[in-house]
């Protein structure tokens, strides 16, 4: 059995359970309570040194890091499609990757860590930097369906979750219309798992 090791408001996390459902995969999901340190513990720790989440155990393999486990899930488990095969189709996709793990990672989540968990960031600048990221995905968007193909990838799930979870950081997503379009179409999407809501932050109006 397939194990995700999660915390339920991660959206890191929330990326890779949100790609094993879609998938349809069997996997057993085991939620660390971060206030009590479990992730923290030797057992853990053994796991990933830096003590963060999701992992994804299967079997002998260990795989940290959220974009890591897309990309093994793609590989290993889901339908052809989700990471392409073609070098400009796997280099689209990882071009998006990458701005998960960055632009989207010091932007609208780093706005949501100041609210949610109390983060000591600058809240205008990540804020900032969140409508930054925001105003090029919807330009991208214009005339398309999805990030980085003619159809969805894992570039659409790992962006997903700190997008759709913005207004809790304070950002105003609602005005980036091809984004809420696209987030629509994600939702949409048969095994779809929502990103547990908090009360912080901006009222959900989409």
């Amino acid at each position: 059995m397939i194990k995700l090791y999660v915390h339920p408001l991660s959206g890191h996390a929330h990326r890779a359970r949100l790609f094993i459902s879609l998938i349809g995969l069997d996997a057993d999901i085991i939620e660390l309570d971060l206030a009590k340190g479990e992730h923290k513990t030797p057992a853990f720790l053994a796991l990933n040194p830096f003590g963060q989440v999701p992992v994804l155990e299967d079997g002998g393999t260990v795989i940290a890091d959220s974009t890591a486990i897309l990309v093994y899930l793609a590989k290993a488990y889901a339908p052809k499609g989700w990471l392409p095969e073609d070098a400009a189709g796997a280099a689209g996709v990882q071009r998006w990757l990458s701005v998960a793990s960055g632009e989207i990672a010091y932007g609208p989540c780093a706005a949501r860590l100041v609210t949610v968990f109390g983060a000591k960031f600058d809240a205008e600048e990540v804020i900032a930097r969140a409508h930054s990221i925001l105003q090029r995905i919807d330009a991208e968007l214009a005339g398309r369906q999805w990030i980085a193909a003619d159809h969805p990838t894992i570039a659409d799930v790992a962006l997903y979750s700190y997008i759709a979870r913005a207004p809790e950081g304070n950002v105003d997503r609602f005005r980036y219309h091809n984004v809420t379009a696209w987030l629509a179409r994600i939702e949409a999407l048969a095994g779809f798992h929502p990103f547990q809501k908090t009360p912080v932050g901006l009222a959900d109006v989409a």
